[in-house]
Formats: C-alpha cells, structure tokens, sequence
C-alpha cells in the first residue's frame, strides 16, 4: 500500500474528492516529520509513538577485506507501536506443514 492508496480510503470513507484526501495525507506526513525533526517525539495515542533518536557513533568493518572504517553519530526515526495498534493487527500464522 502507498501514500495514494491511503489517500484513496479516506476519500471513500469521508465522501470527499482523491485530491482533497491526497492533500490531508501530505499534510499529515508534513507535520510528523516536522514535529519528529523539531521535538523529537510524537505520541499517537492508540497509534504509535514516532521519535528521533541518536545513534553512537561505532566502528564498521568490510566483510571483504577486514578494514576498519569509523561510523559517525547519526539521527534515525523510530516508530513504536500502541497496545491498542498491536492489538487490532492481524497475528502471524505459522505455515502449515504440508506433508
């Protein structure tokens, strides 16, 4: 599923035009980026919790030829999951064994 695709429900759901709900979505990411960048920390209540963290800085090495490289800090955005989100998502069924 895509942004479009997201887009598309939601005009569905809410009886309004694909680009108005194309709109509502952009906006939607535009504001958990720049609240993410910004504060560091969003919580969806339900939802998830989107949040900026640091990653230390560490030492990587080629498989190939066993070299040293040294990896600087970074920022990353992390999303944890809601009870509620983890609840209402479908379990992962084993395969069965088809003998």
């Amino acid at each position: 599923m895509i942004k479009n695709d997201i887009a598309k429900k939601i005009a569905e759901k809410l009886k309004i035009k694909d680009r108005d709900a194309v709109l509502i979505v952009d906006e939607i990411c535009d504001c958990i980026r720049t609240i993410v960048a910004e504060k560091e920390r969003l919580e969806i209540r339900d939802f998830g919790v989107f949040q900026a963290k640091t990653r230390k800085p560490r030492v990587g090495r080629n498989p190939k030829n066993k070299v040293e490289y040294p990896i600087p800090p970074r920022r990353v955005v992390t999303f944890k999951m809601g009870k509620e989100f983890k609840k209402s998502s479908l379990p992962v069924k084993p395969p069965e064994n088809e003998s």
